[in-house]
Order: structure tokens, then C-alpha cells, then sequence
């Protein structure tokens, strides 16, 4: 099938992380996906977050949507499932929407932002990574939900998700409507944070759901597709940490976001509600709002990147077939989330 890649070769050209003294490249796997509220939205979901990372084998997977009223210790359940299946990961338990999962043990797991409302959960997990002779800051955040602002432009409320008399036509008014999230604040944050630690010569690593779109996709080459309604959107995050030296895995991969959209949100997933994941009902709602980065380093080396999830999208109501280039690495279970995720290699070079 066009842009489903054949697993056995993806797994055949990604080969197991370990750290042994007397090699001097490493390969890292990452995984970065939100679970939809644990996977509880989806029959059977949580089996299928636990066979989803089973599947692609991540050495450090971000993840997002991991704190329920219902279960409080969703890492402790997921490393004690996969330690079924034969594989050692690690996780801490914290009040966060997201988390750090790793097969290598944590030197150290904290945040770097905090909201002023503290019935909110902490946006970003930090831990701190010994792989051999580097350090790994890796970043899991979660940004700010409300304030879904890329629905204006396609006649939508990105706070109440009603219609709009008429789309917003004007990109400095969307911008503006999009700063109130704290999504801005938060990545100013992480990257006062993560600087200090680049000056240590510490490799860095975020991945997470953004709940805004990349810049890189609100171009010249698709305003006038994805009813993006002839706009060009420098949506703020992407803006910041690519004026700070940070790289999308996934289009420095695949640079054309013409053919290699690479959409996450939503997905269409079929073993899900579709109810559930519709929000605009006559619109083109797909974008790509779930991301790795890296900041480039001597050290670190980006191989690939593919989306992980369902091939299928959601377009004005229905699930429909994929139309891209873009690459799959497709659930072998249940799809337990509306997102899909992003998975990335990395070579490491130790000293």
C-alpha cells in the first residue's frame, strides 16, 4: 500500500540501543505519542499503548495525556507490562500530563515551567539521560489545550469549537487569539532552561503534543489548501525554538509539507468513536501538531523520522485514505489514541 513501509525493514534498519564502553556510535530510538487520556477513550486502548511501544521498541518514548482520576500510576502499570513482554523501561510518577519512559535509567526527572494555577498539572517533564559519555536533557511536554486557534482561519472557535459567522482572514488576529494559551510562555521557558544545559554540552531532545501548528506547514506552498483559507501562519512555537537552533525531525526529514504533510490531528482511527474525533464537520481540520525536536550537535545525528498510527485522516466528517508521501508505521493492535504519534532515530557519537 502507497506509504506504508514494510515493517520488517524499518525494525532491520533499527537496531536495539545499548551503551557498551568500546562503541563509539549509539543509536537512539524516539517515540513521542499522546495517549488520549490513558487510552481509555478507546475499547481496549490501554493494551494498545502497551503494544504500540512494544511494537516500535522507542529507548525513550514522550508521552502524553498519562495522569487520570482513574489510574494515578500509569508509568508504574506501563514498565510493569512491558516487563511481561520482556523489555526494561523506566518512568516516574508525577502529577504531569506527560511523561519520560526510558530504557536507560534517569539520572533525574523535574520540570522547568510551572502554571500559576496550581490545579493544573506541570506542562513539561525534564530527565536527565546518561548515554555513555554524553548527557540526554530530554523535554515531554504538553501544551496548552484551549485557545485552538488554527480553527479560525477555517471558520471555526478554537475555545468554544462553534462556527463562525465567517473564517478570520487575518493572521496577526489569529496570533494574537493564539498568545493567550500559555503555549508561548511554555517554550520560553524550556528554552531559557534547555540553553543552560547546551552550554554544559548536553544533547537535548523534546518531543510532545503542541496543540499548535508548525510554521514550516502555514506557508506560501499551502495557503490556499487544507482550508487554510490563503494564510500564512508563523505559529509561534515553531518560530521560537527554530530562531533558537532547533530542528522538527520530521521536516528536516521531509521538507515539502505539500507532499509530506505528515499529519497527526486527527486521526482516524477506527476503532474510535468518530464523534469523538470530529470537530469540524464541513472543514479540512488536519495538521500536524505533534513533534520532535533535537538541537543540532556534533554528537547527535538525525537518520529518519515516520508517523506512527493509523495511515487514515479525518476530512470534513469521515475517515478517508491517506493522499500523501508521508510514511507509516502502522499498528499491528488497537489504535488507542486521536493523535497520531512520531517516531525518529538518532545516531549518537561517543567520545
Amino acid at each position: 500500500m502507497k506509504g506504508i513501509i514494510n515493517l520488517a525493514i524499518i525494525f532491520s534498519m533499527l537496531p536495539f540501543f545499548a551503551y557498551s564502553a568500546t562503541e563509539k556510535n549509539d543509536t537512539l530510538k524516539v517515540l513521542q505519542l499522546n495517549l488520549w487520556g490513558q487510552g481509555e477513550t478507546v475499547p481496549n486502548g490501554v493494551k494498545g499503548i502497551v503494544d504500540i511501544i512494544d511494537q516500535t521498541d522507542p529507548d525513550i518514548a514522550f508521552l502524553c495525556e498519562i495522569f487520570s482520576q482513574k489510574e494515578k500510576h500509569f508509568m508504574d502499570y506501563l514498565t510493569s507490562e512491558l516487563k511481561k513482554r520482556g523489555k526494561q523501561y523506566y518512568g516516574e510518577n508525577l502529577k504531569q500530563t506527560m511523561g519520560v519512559l526510558s530504557k536507560i535509567k534517569m539520572d533525574e526527572v523535574s520540570s522547568c515551567f510551572t502554571l500559576e494555577d496550581k490545579s493544573r498539572p506541570n506542562p513539561v517533564c525534564k530527565a536527565t539521560i546518561s548515554l555513555g559519555s554524553k548527557k540526554l536533557i530530554a523535554y515531554s511536554v504538553h501544551w496548552d489545550w484551549t485557545h485552538y486557534e488554527c480553527y479560525l482561519p477555517r471558520g471555526y472557535s478554537g475555545t468554544t469549537w462553534k462556527k463562525l459567522p465567517e473564517p478570520v482572514y487575518d493572521a496577526d488576529s489569529i496570533l494574537a487569539a493564539n498568545r493567550i494559551s500559555f503555549r508561548d510562555e511554555g517554550v520560553k521557558a524550556l528554552l531559557e532552561d534547555a540553553g543552560k544545559e547546551i552550554e554544559k554540552g548536553n544533547l537535548i531532545i523534546l518531543g510532545g503534543d503542541f496543540n499548535e501548528p508548525s510554521h514550516l506547514d502555514w506557508q506560501q506552498d499551502t495557503k490556499d489548501m487544507r482550508d487554510h483559507n490563503g494564510l500564512v501562519i508563523n505559529w509561534d512555537c515553531s518560530v521560537l525554538l527554530y530562531e533558537a537552533g532547533f530542528k522538527d525531525v520530521y521536516r528536516e526529514t521531509y521538507p515539502d509539507a505539500v507532499t509530506y504533510p505528515g499529519f497527526t490531528f486527527p486521526a482516524g482511527n477506527k476503532d474510535a468513536d468518530l464523534n469523538k474525533l470530529v470537530w469540524l464537520p464541513d472543514m479540512d481540520e488536519r495538521d500536524r501538531i505533534d513533534f520532535i525536536y533535537y538541537y543540532p550537535d556534533p554528537s547527535l545525528r538525525l537518520e529518519n523520522a515516520v508517523i506512527v498510527g493509523p495511515s487514515q485522516n479525518i476530512l470534513k466528517g469521515e475517515i478517508v485514505e491517506n493522499d500523501s508521501e508521508d510514511q507509516f508505521i502502522k499498528p499491528t493492535g488497537i489504535w488507542p489514541s486521536d493523535h497520531k504519534g512520531v517516531f525518529s532515530t538518532f545516531l549518537i557519537k561517543n567520545n
